[in-house]
């Protein structure tokens, strides 16, 4: 969803979210990423709050004013003064009574204060704590970690990766995807054909027949190992 959400009136403030995305459910999720501190933080994360809350309204009188769930996330490269001595670094805010208990659980503010998370690599266990380890180390990770090798991660580091690039290193790397695309198009319509099952025999020679035309095609080894499995030093000699 676009993370630009205009005020009521020319006169109120605008808000642009780092993140704002809606589930299945039509529950709205905001994520604020903050790296110092700020005065109001926290008044902020409220304001920020209102407007996909004042965006649910339906115009004309038959509105029941029921409201889909909304979740604010702060990911904060500091910590709260109040909060300084608790070991806790996830902070759960709901609306409550005076004896505890939840008022209202359509709105909930989370605060994750990463200078507080300190496992290292090899003590990951959870997805939540691979995540929050990332968020933390990524700027300063060389390589991917192997605790890190699910898909999504493999999908962030790539983004990651890219987003380093000058626009002539991105336009490179865009026509090399091009270049991937449709090669692997050709590849895959011959599977469908059955023209590759019909000339060749075994998985060893598909695969070699596969990278000797995408190597004709200039597509780095890298990516021509990832796809057919071969060495660097196997596509080298074909």
């Amino acid at each position: 969803m676009q993370n630009e959400h205009l005020p009521i009136s020319e006169q109120d403030r605008k808000a642009i979210f780092d993140l704002y995305c809606e589930n299945e459910k039509g529950e709205k999720f905001i994520v604020e990423i903050q790296k110092a501190k700020q005065n109001y933080f926290k008044d902020r994360s409220v304001y920020y709050a209102s407007f996909p809350i004042q965006q649910q309204a339906v115009k004309g009188s038959n509105w029941d004013f029921k409201l889909a769930a909304v979740y604010t996330i702060g990911i904060l490269d500091f910590v709260f003064e109040e909060n300084k001595d608790d070991t806790d670094f996830i902070h759960y805010v709901k609306l409550k009574i005076q004896r505890n208990k939840v008022f209202y659980d359509k709105l909930t503010f989370i605060y994750i204060e990463l200078p507080k998370f300190d496992k290292t690599d090899d003590q990951l266990e959870t997805k939540i704590e691979k995540w929050l380890y990332v968020l933390r180390y990524l700027a300063k990770l060389q390589d991917r970690l192997f605790a890190l090798q699910e898909k999504i991660f493999t999908k962030l580091f790539t983004a990651a990766e890219i987003a380093k690039y000058t626009r002539t290193e991105r336009d490179q790397y865009e026509n090399s995807l091009k270049y991937y695309r449709d090669i692997k198009n050709v590849v895959d319509t011959a599977y469908e054909d059955g023209e590759l099952k019909g000339k060749i025999e075994g998985k060893i020679e598909e695969r070699i027949i596969i990278a000797k035309k995408m190597k004709s095609k200039g597509i780095d080894y890298n990516t021509i190992s990832d796809f057919t499995g071969l060495s660097n030093e196997e596509i080298e000699k074909l």
